[in-house]
């Protein structure tokens, strides 16, 4: 008998929210998903609308539903059934989407990590920014602000620059006063979001050999894994660290702990099923 499971990430910047029907040989089917931008709106809204649209979508009811996972900073949903810690959930939503992935690097709006993965999305070891870090999407996005730039054009723009000049600060305040000093001096837009990339791919780096992975593919995901820009210095760095790692994203790589959410849900409701049964035996 399949089941159905609901898993809802709630970032700080974005809430992500998918659909999952699990069948009795236990692969799971991606049925809906919807992504929605915070954006100074209420995160409990956000995560009601979301699980309301993907069971429109799915064409379900709530009480088709085995189990409602969240994930993130949704502990306090109150029509959750359970929640995981994002760093398990990444990990496993990583691995459903890239299935030969020995690395997940989540790059959220205020914080960036490293996990080092076995083949069933299992935590081995892991590594995280500080959340003052200038490695993070609202950094990133603030910088675009200031430049006039959408952030759309960040990634192209970053791949077409010439002379890129990194930025010296971990700090995030002091590597936006080095991109206005950058600016002052003349530095053309597209080599300040290149430097700004390089020094955000030279930190993620140094976490991934924190983590000892050695070798294999890590999935970028999370707010930032689709820019182009930033996937393509993070490869730059790997190859200058001499770490023999492939740095991939995926279209729905927003998606990774929400799914991440829905799959361990669904096992967490196996395992409650089972104990349950010998219980009553």
């Amino acid at each position: 008998m399949s089941i159905h499971t609901i898993g809802i990430d709630i970032g700080s910047g974005a809430v992500k929210s998918v659909l999952f029907r699990i069948d009795d040989d236990g692969k799971p089917q991606w049925l809906a998903k919807r992504c929605e931008r915070i954006r100074r709106r209420d995160p409990m809204t956000l995560a009601e609308e979301g699980r309301d649209s993907v069971l429109a979508d799915a064409g379900l009811g709530i009480d088709d539903i085995e189990y409602l996972a969240t994930t993130g900073e949704g502990e306090n949903v109150s029509f959750a059934t359970g929640h995981f810690y994002s760093m398990t959930t990444h990990a496993r939503g990583g691995v459903f989407l890239h299935p030969g992935a020995n690395a997940v690097v989540d790059i959220g709006a205020l914080n960036g990590r490293a996990i080092y993965v076995d083949e069933r999305g299992k935590v081995l070891s892991y590594k995280m920014t500080s959340q003052c870090a200038s490695g993070s999407g609202q950094f990133l996005e603030n910088i675009a602000r200031y430049l006039g730039v959408a952030v759309e054009e960040i990634g192209p723009l970053s791949q077409s620059a010439t002379n890129p000049e990194k930025c010296s600060s971990i700090c995030a305040v002091l590597a936006e006063t080095d991109v206005i000093n950058m600016v002052s001096r003349g530095i053309p837009t597209p080599d300040v979001l290149k430097g700004i990339h390089l020094s955000m791919a030279s930190r993620i780096v140094k976490l991934l050999k924190v983590t000892g992975i050695k070798q294999g593919t890590a999935l970028i995901t999370g707010g930032l894994a689709l820019d182009s820009g930033l996937i393509a210095a993070i490869q730059e760095e790997m190859l200058a660290e001499k770490v023999n790692v492939n740095a991939i994203n995926h279209p729905d790589s927003i998606y990774a702990g929400a799914i991440g959410a829905a799959l361990w849900g669904a096992f967490r409701h196996a395992k409650l099923n089972t104990l349950q049964a010998e219980m009553a035996a």
